[in-house]
Parts: structure tokens; sequence; C-alpha cells
């Protein structure tokens, strides 16, 4: 379940990334980057000044995850292009996409301490519930258009 999180978080990065670019996804993007955000406010239940203070820092969070995600994802392109990766080049992009699990941890836990610093103890638990709910709901839409 973790993970899925994490691959969201990923995408809502991406997809906020496509946005400001002018991407042609731009509204989905947005709209989708948006809905989790007014999800989060909703669930936790977020007081303006909350609002004010958190989102910044989960918007900063989501980022530094995206690009641990990038670098590890563009590592690993590099290797596949190749006509014939040596183990060294193999090792390094496995380790590099194994790893985005441990880093992501690591910012995840950094931003804990943050946040316990906005959030109270009931918000900071109905925090981990809101993004777990979002991805359920985000896989199960997808699950439906296919």
């Amino acid at each position: 379940m973790k993970r899925f999180v994490s691959i969201l978080i990923a995408l809502l990065a991406i997809t906020a990334t496509l946005s400001a670019q002018g991407n042609s996804r731009s509204k989905f993007s947005t709209d989708m980057y948006q809905a989790k955000h007014e999800m989060i406010i909703r669930e936790v239940g977020l007081t303006q000044t909350q609002q004010k203070q958190f989102m910044p820092l989960y918007e900063q969070m989501e980022r530094e995850i995206y690009q641990v995600n990038r670098n590890a994802r563009a590592l690993a392109a590099e290797v596949e292009k190749k006509k014939s990766p040596t183990d060294k080049e193999y090792e390094a992009a496995a380790s590099a996409l194994s790893n985005t699990r441990v880093q992501e941890g690591e910012i995840e836990a950094k931003y804990f301490d943050k946040f316990s610093k906005i959030l109270s103890k009931k918000q900071l638990f109905l925090l981990k519930q809101a993004e777990a709910k979002f991805t359920r709901e985000m896989l199960s839409k997808k699950k439906g258009r296919k």
C-alpha cells in the first residue's frame, strides 16, 4: 500500500509539472492534484492557518519524492537504451530503483517531524488515512475505465 501511495505521489508531482508546462493533459493534472489536496484538507480537518503552513511543506515533500523516483527511472532508462550494459550499470540501476523506497521513507520521516509541529497527533494519523483513501479511489477509478 505504501508503494501505491509513493507511486501516486510521484504521479501527482509529474502531473503538476506537466500542467505547469502547459501540456495538453494540464486540466486533468491540475484537477487530480487539486483533488488530492482538497481531500487532505477535508479529511484531516485543516484550519485555514494550518493549510497555509502545511500545504507548502506537503507540496515540497511531494516534489522531493518525485525527484528521487525521476532520478532512478532516468538511470534505468539509460541502461535500457544501451546495447550491452555492464553488470555494474545493471547493478547501479537496480540499486537506485530499490533504494527509492528507502529514500521516500527518509523524506516522509523528515517531513513527519515538520508536519507534527503543525498538525495534531490525530491529524497526522488522518493524513496517512487520507493519502491511502485517495490512492484507493484513484486506483478504483482507473480500474473502472479499463
